[in-house]
């Protein structure tokens, strides 16, 4: 079997020639002998493409750079899934303006600030930069304040959406993708679909942000807060997120090469959501997009960290194929319960955790694939994966050992 019809025997619970490793690649520093050049400099950190449209990176990372990493997890005896990220629009219309502010304060850091002129008024959003020095292959605060990242989030000043007011106008920002967009991607997929047949490798298009979009305009707070406070703001809010993840959802659902859909979930949990306001908010936006991807012969992947046990049954009731991720670290869930609520309902991966494979302890990350392997193996619907991704932080001798684990156990 190759990669793809490893990983597409285990959403469907059929049994594969052994059970399937996959990782994600978030800055990790790989060893010479995993290197390659281009421009005259070495490659040392890996990251995916899935994070092309909402981080920046501390250095460039390009889609043929993808395909390298792609070659070597193969080549590792791992299996490797080609992320691609689909783009969304904003109204002709729109302009903005950047600029940077000091309160006066010497120990204080600048102010950066977007404002955006649209058809439905103006509107001012505002993050302090930090300038952190995080270290090399670590992703990095931008220099203008973007619509959607994570660093926005802890140091917003002024969200996008602050107020009631804010919400009509992010309609005009995060729209359906338009001729320019949907002519980007198409270029994209040809390339990637060319190598992804060659290659034996699955594809999945990162369509949808849900309730991760909500937390970023609004911040954590000011999103639950608006929920409670203001509802029929905050829905008009979650609807005008769920008819542009509509509309690239669907982009990507009915283009060729594409074999599984992706929605971002990480700020969904109950971290934040109670299960009802999950149900209200989320779970009626997620059934739509399960379908649409099951019209088009498409698989649909939930990202989930934490409240599994919970949500981890409304989101099989959704239809999602599978879910990322069964923590054995962050989340309370334990492996035999994560087996017994979901195995037979959608493919599980996780099982370990980079903060494992960064403990150096070597019993621990044995002890670890080990269990995951007996528990959930013999379901037919589960893969084995770091949870959530392999950071700069992460030693490759515990990826190694992982590797070794696996390769022992499975």
């Amino acid at each position: 079997m190759n990669s793809k019809e490893r990983i597409m025997a285990a959403i469907e619970g059929k049994p594969a020639d052994h059970l399937p490793l996959t990782t994600w690649c978030f800055g990790i520093c790989v060893p010479e002998e995993l290197r390659w050049e281009r421009a005259g400099r070495r490659i040392r950190h890996w990251y995916s493409m899935r994070m092309e449209h909402i981080h920046t990176l501390s250095e460039p990372w390009t889609l043929e750079d993808d395909f390298k990493r792609a070659e070597r997890w193969l080549k590792l005896g791992a299996d490797d899934v080609l992320d691609v990220s689909v783009p969304w629009s904003h109204d002709v219309e729109v302009t903005w303006t950047d600029s940077a502010i000091r309160d006066g304060q010497a120990e204080s850091c600048p102010i950066l600030v977007r404002e955006y002129q649209t058809p439905s008024g103006p509107l001012r959003h505002a993050v302090c930069q930090t300038a952190q020095d995080a270290g090399p292959g670590w992703v990095i605060q931008p220099p203008y304040v973007a619509l959607f990242e994570d660093y926005n989030v802890p140091r917003g000043v002024e969200h996008a959406v602050s107020t009631a007011s804010d919400v009509p106008v992010i309609r005009h920002l995060y729209g359906k993708p338009d001729d320019g967009a949907r002519s980007w991607f198409a270029d994209r997929m040809a390339k990637v679909q060319r190598f992804a047949d060659e290659k034996g490798v699955l594809v999945q298009a990162w369509s949808a942000f849900g309730m991760d979009a909500v937390v970023w305009l609004a911040g954590t707070e000011g999103a639950i807060m608006m929920a409670v406070d203001a509802p029929d703001a905050f829905e008009r809010l979650v609807n005008i997120v769920a008819e542009t993840d509509y509309a690239r959802t669907e982009l990507a659902a009915m283009t060729e090469g594409v074999d599984m859909l992706v929605e971002r979930g990480w700020y969904s949990s109950t971290d934040l959501w109670s299960p009802g306001l999950f149900d209200k908010y989320v779970f009626v936006h997620l059934k739509v997009l399960v379908d649409l991807a099951h019209k088009w012969g498409k698989k649909f992947a939930y990202v989930m960290t934490t409240g599994v046990e919970i949500l981890g049954p409304r989101l099989a009731d959704a239809g999602v194929d599978m879910l990322y991720f069964v923590d054995p670290v962050q989340d309370k869930i334990s492996l035999e319960k994560a087996k017994e609520l979901l195995s037979d309902r959608m493919t599980l991966v996780g099982g370990t955790n980079a903060l494992s494979l960064a403990c150096g302890d070597h019993n621990r990350i044995r002890t670890e694939i080990r269990q995951a392997v007996d528990i959930l193996g013999p379901t037919n619907r589960f893969i084995l994966h770091p949870v959530d991704a392999l950071f700069p932080d992460t030693p490759w001798q515990g990826v190694e050992q992982m590797l070794e684990a696996w390769r022992e156990f499975s």
